[in-house]
């Protein structure tokens, strides 16, 4: 049995690349992540950075394999401090790109919690540059099945609007 790749990133998620991409051109301005409707607190850390290379067999029987990074945020507020700004998180991630290989295509996913509230997953969009800040939205990470997402994907667009090749028209006379 072939092993399917799902290395490919959805497209309403992004990569750590592009990611970084964004951030590179912003060191100096606050990295503010959004997630349930409100943002972090300005005083929240990046508690850990891990890649993982997994494999799995989907419900239809089908070996997957596909490499994910996980950015895990402690939502905290912490004496006086401000969001950290763009260049920090750089960094963090480039200490961590020193010590661990990581595949910056791979697909990205926030581990988000306070401390007291179980952590939750998210997908991140595509950073925004807003009033000096970096806005990351962030929203939760739905379940999907793999085989019905790929054959979804094969299914040619289609219109309500466009009729098929059998279709009468509705204001079409009837034969006589």
């Amino acid at each position: 049995m072939d092993t399917i790749d799902n290395s490919k990133v959805q497209e309403d998620d992004i990569t750590l690349c592009q990611l970084l991409g964004v951030l590179t051109g912003a060191n100096d301005f606050p990295l503010i992540f959004y997630y349930d409707g409100r943002p972090v607190k300005p005083g929240y850390h990046v508690t850990e950075v891990k890649a993982g290379q997994f494999s799995a067999l989907d419900c239809g029987a089908n070996r997957e394999a596909w490499t994910e990074i996980f950015v895990q945020l402690w939502d905290i507020e912490e004496d006086d401090r401000t969001h950290m700004p763009a260049g920090k998180f750089l960094a963090i991630i480039r200490k961590v790109t020193e010590a661990v290989k990581i595949d910056d295509s791979a697909k990205l996913t926030f581990e988000v919690s306070d401390g007291v509230q179980p952590m939750q997953l998210y997908r991140a969009a595509m950073p925004v540059l807003r009033d000096g800040t970096v806005h990351v939205d962030l929203s939760p990470r739905p379940a999907s099945c793999k085989p019905r997402d790929r054959w979804l994907a094969e299914q040619p667009a289609q219109s309500c609007c466009i009729p098929t090749a059998s279709a009468k028209p509705v204001d079409a006379e009837p034969s006589a």
